[in-house]
């Protein structure tokens, strides 16, 4: 097995062989039919969102989930079209092209393949746990935000009204209202319908193609009311099966006008295909490697940029269906591409009988099935700093261009972690003079005496350079109520890292004790937390002899080197060092 891992790691398809047998194979191609049903209107649905022909959201299905499940690493994502990236693919592209023109689809696969260019490169440089650090409330935020301007941009449709391209989000409903009297309300009485007809079909059969059904409903009650003879707009016959071969545009003009906004797209679906992976993972017990799901996910918009599809990320939807059909490998994403063509070419003439006013009642349903009520609820609640994140992202995805959105949530949700993490607990400790063994407790949680020589703290966190700064007012601090400590003694059990800058500031910390008799003592500081603290640059300023690896060691050393004066007047006993001197 060793032999061929290399193998493995550039081909991670191999590794499904083991799994490969007449049982899952059975079960995938269940779980394979069942996606292929559920992408035919999503796909068709997100390519309206994203301003191109439907028949674009149908090639992503095809091809992104394909070369994603063979170069990722999850046996149950299903990738392809999602209404997230659709809806910053539109905002976008559509500042310097007219949606679903020839220019528009250029610059949108020029788009694509940066995206995946970005993709591939975080996964090679092994970037995988970079969406670690944003929060999921960006998601959440942006989601809820991207769902009303989905909303907003199907409203021309539902009402059947005239919306100017590239108005925002405020200025679209401005529009609708002041045209509120040339509805067309046989498209009103279409989008009502198929919206209704979703809605109860998802009561009766929850699991069932509950979209395709609307679908057909629509496009029966749209003959019925001869609503293409009153004016209501068809989606078209869709002519082509399979994906075309196509070109991205790399002219310099193109590469740098869509190069930034790829970058937000790519973050963007990195995060929505490694957070759902990792939580589908968890349900089946499955390790997911993040690395290589950059790499997937980087390769499936590559590799698509040149066979019509637009960018694409890991479908929640579509992912969780397919796990709760029970796929068992990643074949299941294959066959549903596999059983979408079959389907595409029975079905795809009917397009031509399909109201636009339907998709956009099938939009609404699908913009209020993002956004997560129960979870906003939950987040204003409990967390202060969760909510500005969230609301911030949530009102520049409504108000602002949607890549900065996106920068703007991510850079809210760092800096809150770093804000954090730069203010390591620092707790003072007191022995407790009631227990036998003197031992150390927090004064936050019990009122203790302290040594007016010695002041004995804890830290719990990392010392790096964005923490120096707090710990340093902490100890001024100290100074500044008159408790001029000569001896300071740091328990560092809790440290987890150490870098120069926090090196360095104990170092000089220890300088500035030992210039007024005193002097910076160590007890508990792990080895591996930090190689710079131990090189001798910083231990001989701190002192070889000032590092313990016992609290009681420490202890009986230090108070050999206190102001004996100071001791013998003093009546605290806090130390059981300290009796010997007090009772001679």
């Amino acid at each position: 097995m060793m032999k061929f891992a290399w193998m493995i790691r550039f081909f991670p398809f191999l590794s499904w062989k083991p799994f490969i047998n007449p049982k899952n194979l059975k079960s995938d191609l269940i779980a394979g039919v069942t996606g292929a049903v559920i992408v035919l209107p999503q796909g068709v649905a997100f390519a309206m969102i994203a301003g191109l022909p439907p028949q674009y959201g149908l090639y992503t299905a095809m091809v992104t989930p394909i070369v994603a499940a063979l170069f990722g690493s999850s046996r149950h994502l299903i990738s392809g079209p999602t209404t997230a990236i659709s809806i910053v693919v539109f905002s976008a592209v559509s500042q310097y092209a007219e949606p679903g023109s020839a220019e528009f689809i250029r610059l949108t696969l020029t788009l694509t393949f940066l995206a995946g260019m970005y993709q591939f490169g975080f996964g090679l440089v092994r970037l995988g746990a970079l969406v670690n650090f944003v929060s999921p409330n960006v998601i959440m935020g942006f989601t809820a935000g991207a769902a009303l301007l989905i909303a907003s941009s199907q409203i021309k449709h539902v009402f059947g009204i005239v919306v100017p391209r590239g108005e925002s989000f405020i200025d679209t409903w401005l529009t609708v209202f002041q045209n509120a009297g040339s509805i067309n309300y046989f498209a009103l009485i279409i989008a009502v319908t198929t919206l209704i007809s979703a809605i109860f079909i998802k009561q009766v059969i929850p699991r069932g193609p509950v979209l395709l059904i609307a679908m057909v409903i629509a496009g029966l009650v749209s003959i019925l009311i001869g609503g293409e003879s009153h004016g209501v707009s068809m989606v078209g016959e869709i002519t082509a099966y399979l994906p075309p071969l196509s070109a991205p545009d790399f002219s310099i003009v193109s590469v740098r006008l869509m190069a930034p906004k790829a970058f937000a797209v790519a973050l963007l679906g990195l995060i929505e295909a490694v957070s759902i992976s990792r939580s589908v993972a968890a349900l089946s017990y499955q390790k997911v490697d993040g690395n290589q799901e950059f790499i997937g996910q980087g390769l499936s918009n590559i590799v698509g940029s040149f066979f019509s599809s637009y960018a694409g990320s890991g479908s929640f939807t579509r992912t969780g269906i397919n796990f709760e059909s029970g796929a068992r490998t990643p074949l299941s994403a294959i066959f549903s591409v596999f059983f979408l063509v079959l389907i595409l070419i029975f079905l795809a003439p009917l397009m031509a009988f399909l109201p636009v006013a339907s998709m956009g009642g099938i939009i609404l349903l699908v913009a209020y099935n993002l956004i997560e009520f129960k979870h906003i609820r939950n987040v204003i609640r409990t967390s202060n700093r969760e909510t500005i994140v969230l609301g911030v992202t949530f009102l520049s995805t409504l108000f602002l261009d949607l890549e900065f959105a996106i920068y703007s949530g991510v850079l809210f949700s760092l800096f809150f972690y770093l804000s954090r993490t730069a203010k390591p607990k620092i707790i003072s400790m007191a022995p407790d003079l009631e227990k036998a063994t003197h031992r150390l407790v927090n004064l936050e949680r019990k009122s203790l005496l302290e040594c007016p020589q010695l002041k004995m703290i804890r830290i719990d966190g990392s010392l790096f350079f964005g923490a120096v700064q707090h710990v340093e007012e902490f100890t001024e601090k100290i100074e500044e109520y008159g408790l001029r400590y000569k001896f300071i003694l740091v328990l560092g059990y809790g440290i987890n890292v150490i870098d120069m800058a926090g090196a360095n500031m104990l170092a000089e910390q220890a300088s500035r004790l030992k210039k007024r008799g005193g002097g910076l003592y160590l007890v508990g500081i792990k080895k591996e937390a930090s190689q710079i603290l131990y090189q001798d640059q910083y231990l001989n300023m701190i002192g070889k002899h000032n590092v313990f690896s016992s609290v009681s060691d420490a202890i009986s050393t230090i108070v050999k080197a206190v102001d004996l004066e100071k001791c013998y007047l003093c009546q605290r006993n806090i130390f059981n060092e300290c009796i010997p001197k007090k009772s001679g």
